[in-house]
């Protein structure tokens, strides 16, 4: 039996004159932990949109959660992936608290006029426990550190109750301590949910060895893909951000990876 849950056949994306996929094909099977690491521009932010249901394809096939993508059937399917992006600048005076914004993971699927119920709320309740933010619960999201932010976005998504886990450069912006803590978190829900988790960086001290599997991207292409042990060379971190082998054996000295 089939247990792949996101199959990409030969994709291609385009932005009226730029190509930011040019044939990508991929298949990622139940529970895998995948990381997707290249430089600014290498399509891997348009990757996730793509399996997110929001991409539009040029050529090719996209089958995800057992469905295959069209133009209908795309909202359909958010419901069932969770999207964290990397943290933005949110407005001290935005008034929502912090299980109030949890709770947003759960409209998706209350559907059209319905409130949220005390299941609901249980729920965002137990995944803002589950991020360690149960403390702040009633704290302005605008009060909060970028770290903090962060966790009520991964709660947010959590409560949604997706099947799938997308994360587009969940660390940028973050200092080392709050980095490491996410990276920590992310492992640890992969791990108790078992959820099929992307995780895209262009930073690779923002990579978590728990990876299965590692996808590298240049220019809009699968440039290689393999283990971490396999693919995460001196040799091929150097080719595929186009920068020495000193500088990467440097960066990689003083890198955060999470373990």
């Amino acid at each position: 039996m089939d247990s792949a849950v996101i199959k990409i056949d030969d994709a291609v994306v385009s932005y009226r004159e730029d190509v930011a996929l040019r044939g990508v094909s991929l298949k990622v099977n139940n529970g895998e932990f995948i990381g997707i690491i290249g430089p600014n521009g290498a399509g891997k932010t348009t990757l996730l949109t793509l399996v997110n249901g929001l991409g539009k394809l040029v050529r090719g096939n996209v089958c995800v959660l057992g469905h295959r993508l069209t133009p209908g059937n795309g909202h359909s399917l958010r419901k069932r992936i969770g999207y964290a992006a990397q943290v933005q600048d949110v407005d001290p005076r935005m008034p929502l608290s912090v299980d109030e914004v949890a709770l947003l993971g759960r409209y998706g699927r209350l559907g059209l006029l319905r409130g949220p119920t005390a299941h609901d709320r249980k729920i965002a309740g137990e995944m803002l426990e589950l991020v360690g933010m149960t403390h702040l619960a009633k704290r302005p999201i605008g009060h909060l550190s970028g770290g903090e932010q962060q966790r009520v976005a991964i709660a947010r998504c959590l409560t949604q109750e997706p099947d799938l886990f997308l994360l587009d450069e969940p660390t940028a912006s973050l200092d080392w301590r709050a980095k490491t803590e996410i990276l920590r978190l992310v492992k640890m829900i992969h791990t108790v949910r078992r959820l099929t988790t992307l995780f895209v960086t262009h930073d690779l001290s923002a990579l978590p060895l728990a990876c299965d599997r590692v996808v590298m991207m240049k220019d809009g292409l699968i440039w290689n893909e393999g283990s971490p042990d396999q693919v995460l060379t001196d040799d091929n971190l150097s080719r595929l951000y186009d920068i020495p082998l000193s500088v990467v054996r440097e960066r990689r000295t003083a890198s955060v990876l999470a373990s």
